[in-house]
């Protein structure tokens, strides 16, 4: 069980959730578009030894929603909640956008970052995704971050695919196969630009850690295994 926790960052208030021993291996978790923190509740119960740290991300969940949004904004959040609430240097994972912010804060602080794991990431290409229909309801994050983020992947600045390079980290990137609206090609072609990363397909769609989390968990844990020390 976790419950919601706060971090004072600068400009925002951003909610996490904790899991696992305070002594354990620091992981901190990113999520992805229309869901929370939350969703790495799952993952956490299936590592040992691993203290797992999953934040709201800006404007999505409990976190404050400012009104001003985009993937850099969201890796300097992280790089705060970093220095507010984690060790030094963590595994970083995320999935979708999370992803993107996680290579980002990668490139631009690999001193931070002790291995990353890349679930589906956006690849830094022009993508034409399409932004879904806002929901009758209101949903748990505000609608305004959705747009920015999707508009930012569709004309991603080309310094995000040049700087792939800078990456010094182990890194794991997980593809989802046919299922998945990302250009899977895209995304073998990225972990080859990335130094010594591995790409593992799990034919589970973009969601593969909720669709296929047996196999996302055990790969995860694997990928963990050989980078400890």
């Amino acid at each position: 069980m976790s419950r919601i926790e706060y971090a004072r960052l600068p400009g925002l208030r951003m909610a996490y959730r904790v899991w696992g021993p305070d002594d354990g291996r620091a992981l901190v978790a990113l999520h992805g578009g229309g869901t929370t923190g939350a969703t790495w509740s799952g993952l956490a119960g299936a590592l040992d030894g691993i203290r797992t740290y999953a934040p709201d991300l800006r404007g999505f969940g409990a976190t404050d929603r400012p009104g001003r949004y985009g993937l850099g904004l969201i890796r300097d959040d992280v790089l705060a909640f970093l220095d507010a609430v984690a060790p030094p240097r963590v595994t970083l994972l995320g999935h979708s956008f999370g992803a993107v912010a996680a290579y980002l804060l990668a490139q631009a602080h690999p001193e931070r970052v002790a291995a990353l794991v890349l679930a589906e990431p956006p690849p830094p290409v022009p993508l034409g995704l399409r932004l879904p229909d806002r929901p009758a309801v209101e949903p748990p994050y505000d609608w305004a971050a959705r747009a920015a983020v999707v508009a930012e992947l569709n004309d991603p600045p080309p310094d995000w695919w040049e700087r792939l390079t800078q990456i010094t980290s182990p890194t794991l990137l997980v593809a989802g196969g046919d299922a998945s609206h990302l250009p899977q090609r895209e995304l073998a072609r990225m972990a080859d630009r990335i130094p010594g990363a591995r790409l593992v397909r799990i034919a589970g769609g973009h969601a593969v850690h909720t669709a296929r989390p047996d196999e996302f968990h055990q790969v995860v844990r694997d990928f963990l295994a050989s980078t400890a020390g």
